[in-house]
């Protein structure tokens, strides 16, 4: 044979061989578009649910203060360091003790010298009255026997038995004693005055004296010590920074559009990095009565528990705010959405073959999705193997939605989800 034959023949066979593998490559997978595949179906179901927020936010301590010295001293002992947990009224810092001791002696003494003067015994809470001090009783005899010998003297010159004279002097004794009974009554009010006084410098003193042990306000943990030990601190000095870490508040914003469904008691559920698989549940404490111009949203707060105090200020959080607005709404599985280049599509079983739906998609509920536009309630879709299908594509239905496909189910019912 000629070789030119030889190589023609060749030629056709090569061309033969490259025709056979294109039409292996471009056939449809499943053996065509008329092949049959078995795909899963269900209805489109209607559910009722209550809408959820999910934001980010940060957690912050419910209280976090700088605790200052009320009273000058050099520290003599500090009892809480950084990291420490403290109670309401536990001392944290020690103060010199001496010189406040001192000066409650000093007003000590000073108050009982003016309830001696007074005439009140040593210990006695109430003061006896005005009229019963030595010294207005001594006043107030003394004038009862000079008014007696006065109206004596009178009656007895009416009578012509005693010299002019002498009656006018029973009379000006009386005047003195009366004087006398005032003044006594006068200087009693002054000693009441002064140990009123004596009394309140004391309780300075006192107050002063407790004040050089500085004590936490409140339950929390200790953020920063300020002070060393041996350091002369005047008034107002800072001396420890604590925070309140139980509860914490979580701090966020709510959408605009969602904020008139958000109330003050709602539950909220909070998940932080550091324990990914714990979810930590409080409730919205506070809503800001203005929207955030910047953000478009409405900053809350939230109070979540602490007890362990595994939480930090600062961290970071998810959010998960329920909120009153409850909707009707189509949902479909997740499996069930196929997505080309952004686009994502449903496909329905009709008389044994697909139809491509392109959808406009909602919240992501568990494994279903919510549909917001594209489909309707009750309507057949494919759920199994959406990445294969394609539009026309013959299906025999398979699982729980065949009998429905094939028009002979009841209507699907509704599910609430709260």
């Amino acid at each position: 044979m000629p070789l030119r034959w030889i190589a023609f023949s060749t030629t056709l066979l090569a061309v033969a061989v490259s025709a056979a593998c294109t039409r292996a490559r471009t056939a449809p997978a499943g053996g065509g578009q008329d092949a049959v595949r078995r795909v899963s179906v269900e209805p489109v179901h209607e559910e009722q649910i209550r809408r959820v927020i999910e934001v980010v936010g940060t957690l912050a301590a419910q209280d976090e203060v700088t605790v200052s010295s009320e009273a000058a001293g050099a520290v003599v002992r500090i009892l809480a360091d950084l990291g420490d947990r403290v109670r309401a009224g536990q001392v944290v810092v020690e103060l010199d003790r001496e010189k406040p001791q001192y000066r409650v002696d000093a007003a000590k003494a000073a108050l009982n010298r003016s309830r001696a003067k007074y005439g009140a015994a040593t210990g006695e809470e109430t003061l006896p009255p005005i009229e019963q001090t030595p010294d207005v009783k001594k006043a107030a005899a003394e004038l009862a026997q000079a008014e007696q010998e006065w109206k004596r003297a009178d009656e007895l010159r009416k009578r012509l038995l005693l010299a002019k004279q002498e009656a006018e002097q029973a009379e000006a004794r009386y005047a003195t004693a009366k004087a006398a009974y005032d003044s006594a009554l006068q200087n009693a009010k002054n000693l009441a005055a002064d140990i009123e006084a004596s009394d309140a410098a004391l309780r300075l003193a006192e107050r002063e004296l407790a004040d050089v042990s500085i004590k936490a306000p409140f339950d929390g943990y200790v953020q920063k010590r300020l002070v060393s030990p041996g350091q002369y601190l005047p008034v107002q000095t800072p001396v420890i920074s604590l925070v309140k870490v139980d509860p914490l508040k979580v701090i966020t914003e709510v959408p605009e559009g969602m904020a008139p469904w958000v109330k003050i008691g709602g539950k909220v559920s909070v998940h932080v990095e550091a324990y990914p698989d714990r979810q930590i549940n409080g409730t919205v404490s506070r809503i800001s009565p203005a929207v955030n111009q910047q953000t478009r949203s409405f900053p809350i707060e939230a109070q979540v528990p602490n007890g362990d105090g595994l939480l930090k200020p600062g961290t970071f959080a998810r959010v998960r705010i329920e909120s009153d607005r409850v909707d009707r709404i189509l949902t479909v599985p997740a499996g069930a959405l196929q997505n080309r280049y952004g686009v994502n599509r449903l496909f329905a079983v009709k008389d044994g073959r697909l139809s491509a739906h392109e959808v406009k998609l909602g919240d992501r509920l568990g494994d279903r999705v919510e549909i917001v536009e594209g489909t309707a309630p009750g309507e057949m879709i494919a759920t199994s193997d959406a990445d294969l299908l394609a539009e026309g594509m013959k299906v025999q239905a398979r699982g729980a939605g065949v009998q429905r496909a094939a028009g002979t189910a009841r209507p699907e019912g509704k599910r609430s989800i709260q």
